[in-house]
C-alpha cells in the first residue's frame, strides 16, 4: 500500500489515476478546486487545492502530508489547454496564467515533495508533461511551451538526485481520449482572425486524433506500472502506437526544418 499524492483528480488522467490506484488499496490524496468533484470512495481523501495560488497551494500540500504521516509518491498531473489560438493574439497576462499551473504550481509541489521524501529517506515524484513538449501542437502555443518546460525541470531534478532514493518520472501522453482541447476550442472564435482557416484545419486533425485515441485509463495503468516498478525508466510515452513510439522515435533524428514540415502536414496546414 502506497500513499499517493494527485493533482488533478477530478477528471481526465488524473481521475482515472485517483481511482485505479485507490481501487487496488492505495490510499490516494486528490486534489481539485471542487472537491465536490471528486468521487468519493474508500480510501480516496478529497484536497481542495487552487494551483492558481502557491501560498494557498502549499498549505493544502501541507495538510495532506500531516493527515498522510508522508507520501511514498506525488504525482503532479494538473492543468488545462486554457487557450487555443494564434501568438499574436496572446495576451501576457493568459501566458502566466498557463505557466502558473503547469510549471510554477508544480514546481513548488516538487519542492515540498523533495523536501518532504528527504525527510522519510525515499520517494517518487512523477511529472506528467506532454508529448506536445516533443512535438507542439499548432496554435497551442503556451501549452507547448510550458509542458516543455516542465519536462526540462523534471530532467534537470532527476540528473540532481541521482543516486539517491528519490526517482523523479516524466510521463508524457500524447493524445488521449479527453475533453480539455474541445474545452479549448469552444471557448475560442476562430472568425476574427487572419488565421481562421489555418485553426480550422489544426482543429479538424486535432479532433480525428483525439476521438480515436486511447481512453486515460491507458495513462492511469502506466502511472500504477511507474509506481511499483523497481527500476522505472527516466521518461516514458503513453498513447496510440504512432504517437507513442513511431513519430517520437523519426524526429528525434530529423533536422528542425523537416520537423516543422512534418509538422504543418501532419495537421494539413500545407494543403
Amino acid at each position: 500500500m502506497k500513499r499517493i499524492f494527485i493533482t488533478g483528480a477530478s477528471s481526465g488522467i488524473g481521475l482515472a489515476t485517483a481511482k485505479l490506484l485507490a481501487e487496488r488499496g492505495d490510499e490516494v490524496w486528490g486534489t481539485s478546486r471542487d472537491i465536490a468533484r471528486i468521487p468519493q470512495l474508500p480510501r480516496m481523501h478529497a484536497v481542495r487545492l487552487d494551483l492558481s495560488d502557491n501560498v494557498s497551494l502549499g498549505e493544502s500540500f501541507r495538510a495532506a502530508l500531516r493527515e498522510a504521516g508522508h507520501f511514498d509518491v506525488v504525482i503532479n498531473n494538473a492543468g488545462d489547454i486554457g487557450y487555443f489560438g494564434p501568438t499574436e493574439s496572446l495576451s501576457i497576462e493568459t501566458l502566466y496564467a498557463q505557466f502558473q499551473t503547469v510549471v510554477f504550481a508544480h514546481i513548488e509541489l516538487c519542492r515540498l515533495a523533495l523536501a518532504s521524501m528527504r525527510a522519510h529517506g525515499s520517494g517518487r515524484v512523477i511529472n506528467v508533461t506532454s508529448l506536445a513538449a516533443r512535438l507542439p501542437v499548432p496554435f497551442m502555443g503556451p501549452y507547448n511551451a510550458a509542458k516543455a518546460a516542465m519536462a526540462s525541470f523534471t530532467m534537470s531534478m532527476q540528473v540532481e538526485l541521482e543516486g539517491s532514493e528519490i526517482r523523479v518520472i516524466d510521463v508524457q501522453p500524447g493524445d488521449i481520449h479527453d475533453t480539455k482541447l474541445h474545452d479549448a476550442i469552444a471557448n475560442t472564435s476562430m472568425g476574427d482572425w487572419p488565421h481562421a482557416a489555418r485553426m480550422e484545419c489544426v482543429w479538424r486533425v486535432a479532433d480525428r486524433n483525439i476521438k480515436a485515441a486511447p481512453k486515460p485509463e491507458l495513462v492511469a495503468r502506466q502511472i500504477a506500472q511507474l509506481i511499483d516498478s523497481r527500476n522505472p525508466p527516466a521518461r516514458v510515452t503513453v498513447g496510440g502506437f504512432f504517437q507513442a513510439v513511431v513519430a517520437p522515435f523519426i524526429f528525434r533524428f530529423l533536422p528542425q526544418r523537416v520537423r516543422i514540415w512534418g509538422l504543418k502536414n501532419h495537421y494539413r496546414l500545407g494543403h
